[in-house]
């Protein structure tokens, strides 16, 4: 049972170092102005392909990662559920909530600062745990086919 909980705990972690090492460098390679629609926090397509992209990635290596740690398909599936269930309940509080009022973004911004002000589509944040949850699924499911084909 330690060993199930642990794989779910690291591969979260995983996916959290992954995203934010990952999202940071793109920042920084495009800067704020390809990162966000003119004058504005409002995040452009460009950002929402590329982070669904890395966001898929991530989530296929913390689910291999879980599946290493905890040996167990049934941990992989509780923790793509975690991550759904979680994620969609963050996007329905998000839909919610009252849009932030628009602030108009000037030059270069900071990272953590864009972080703090970024304003995503409402679906996007539906999207991203349904993403998530089939990365985690792929994933675990990868090192079945490894062992079996071994």
């Amino acid at each position: 049972m330690i060993w199930k909980i642990l794989g779910v705990l690291v591969g979260y972690i995983v996916i959290v170092f992954f995203i934010f090492t990952t999202f940071s460098g793109f920042y920084f390679a495009i800067g704020a102005d390809m990162a966000y629609q003119p004058g504005s926090y409002n995040v452009s397509m460009l950002w929402i392909v590329v982070s669904t992209i890395l966001g898929l990635i991530a989530a296929i290596i913390g689910g291999y990662v879980c599946m290493r740690i905890s040996g167990s398909k049934g941990a992989v599936k509780i923790f793509a559920g975690i991550v759904l269930l979680l994620g969609l309940t963050i996007g329905l509080f998000q839909a919610l909530a009252p849009r932030p009022a628009e602030e108009v973004r000037t030059g270069d911004v900071p990272n953590a600062e864009a972080m703090q002000k970024s304003i995503q589509p409402i679906w996007v944040a539906f999207l991203n745990p349904l993403i998530g949850a089939l990365g985690i699924i792929i994933g675990g499911g990868l090192v079945s086919k490894k062992e079996e084909s071994e």
